[in-house]
């Protein structure tokens, strides 16, 4: 039974037909400046961890004064969990493609490009079979807009958008300093506009349906709705979308397996939930954002292992650019090895989060700065697991 406080909704998957690319024909109708002003009145935010306004980052695309601009779709998806944005570019990639060409409409670019992750080759043959069809429509509608297809080389560190430039221009993908921020100085020196495959999609929804509609859905803060890859201990595993603002207990009482005595939101780079605290946590940009994982685990797993397995995952996908990372994630793995073998004291482990929590402050890109979000509310939620 439904949760009063959830909604299942059908805005990313639902089956649109009326017209190929009808919408996308529609928007570009209308003035630049007043769909990124109606982006901006929906309240849409970057669908995965950082959750920055996307009309706003369009508006600043848009006033830079450039004669090449780029719109880059990430679709890396390497987070530990996730699996919902393979799914929206098999299912629906009109969606995704109509996404960046309003945005380039919107900021004066010509030219697209889908940053496919490694893993995902096998989707680029049906990619570019739509990307052939969409150039043929964008040509009725005097738009000119081309999207093409970049493979990624497989690293987790990619997903990041200045480190996803890097790549694109044929180095190794290791994230730049900011300011500048790829808006103003992106690729190839140009202002560029980095949006993941969801946030892409959901714009083109909103100019479906409007912006007063969307806001419908959520809540004041976090609106809309937003897809769910839900795995682990549960019954119902696969791609799902919720309603912006449910909580950990909703979705786990429609979703869980029996026992399930925590969650992590937002995969190796997010939280522990534990279920002391399922009620009390709000799945939206004013609680948890959860980059589209939500892994469940119920008694009969090891947090230990759970934890062992993400700290040994950061070590290896650590690109090694920065020393509270590179060195961090190596003395994070081997510190907690030694307590559970008894090697190291008790104590040790406050030194341990010390060390997590300076790594966030000091690490360059994400990455480093995210591996305390599982390492300490595992400890916090899960202490016994850890040292017995």
């Amino acid at each position: 039974m439904e949760s009063p406080n959830q909604k299942r909704i059908d805005l990313i998957f639902s089956n649109y037909t009326s017209s190929k690319y009808k919408v996308l024909e529609r928007t570009l109708q209308r003035p630049p400046d007043e769909l990124i002003s109606e982006l901006m009145d929906s309240g849409l935010k970057g669908r995965g961890n950082v959750g920055f306004p996307t009309g706003m980052k369009w508006k600043f695309a848009r006033r830079e004064d450039a004669g090449t601009k780029y719109v880059i779709c990430n679709a890396n998806e390497s987070e530990t969990g996730t699996f919902k944005d393979r799914e929206i570019l098999e299912l629906v990639p009109r969606k995704v493609l109509s996404g960046m060409a309003i945005c380039g409409y919107c900021i004066g670019s010509k030219k697209g490009i889908i940053y496919l992750r490694h893993e995902y080759s096998y989707l680029k043959e049906h990619l570019q079979n739509e990307i052939s069809i969409f150039q043929e429509f964008v040509k009725q509608f005097n738009h000119d807009f081309t999207i093409e297809i970049f493979s990624g080389s497989g690293s987790y560190v990619s997903g990041e958008e200045s480190s996803l430039i890097e790549s694109i221009e044929g180095f190794r993908a290791e994230p730049r300093n900011k300011p500048p921020f790829p808006v103003i100085k992106g690729l190839y020196g140009c202002p560029t506009v980095v949006n993941n495959v969801e946030t892409f999609a959901t714009a083109q929804v909103i100019f479906r349906i409007g912006a007063e509609e969307f806001l419908k859905l959520g809540t004041s803060y976090s609106s809309g709705s937003k897809l769910f890859s839900i795995s682990g201990d549960t019954k119902n595993p696969g791609i799902h979308e919720l309603e912006l603002g449910t909580t950990i207990e909703d979705v786990v009482k429609e979703f869980g397996d029996k026992n399930i005595k925590s969650v992590q939101v937002g995969g190796a780079s997010g939280y522990c939930i534990p279920q002391k605290l399922f009620a009390e946590t709000v799945i939206g940009y004013e609680g948890l954002t959860t980059g589209g994982s939500m892994i469940f685990f119920n008694n009969s797993r090891s947090m230990y292992k759970v934890l062992h397995e993400y700290l040994r995952f950061f070590a290896e996908e650590s690109c090694g650019l920065c020393t509270p990372c590179r060195v961090g994630t190596q003395q994070l793995l081997l510190g907690i090895e030694a307590v559970k073998r008894g090697e190291m004291p008790v104590g040790y482990i406050d030194v341990l989060k010390k060390l997590a929590l300076s790594m966030k402050i000091s690490s360059k890109c994400g990455l480093g700065q995210s591996v305390a979000n599982p390492f300490i509310s595992i400890l916090d939620n899960f202490k016994e697991e850890i040292l017995y």
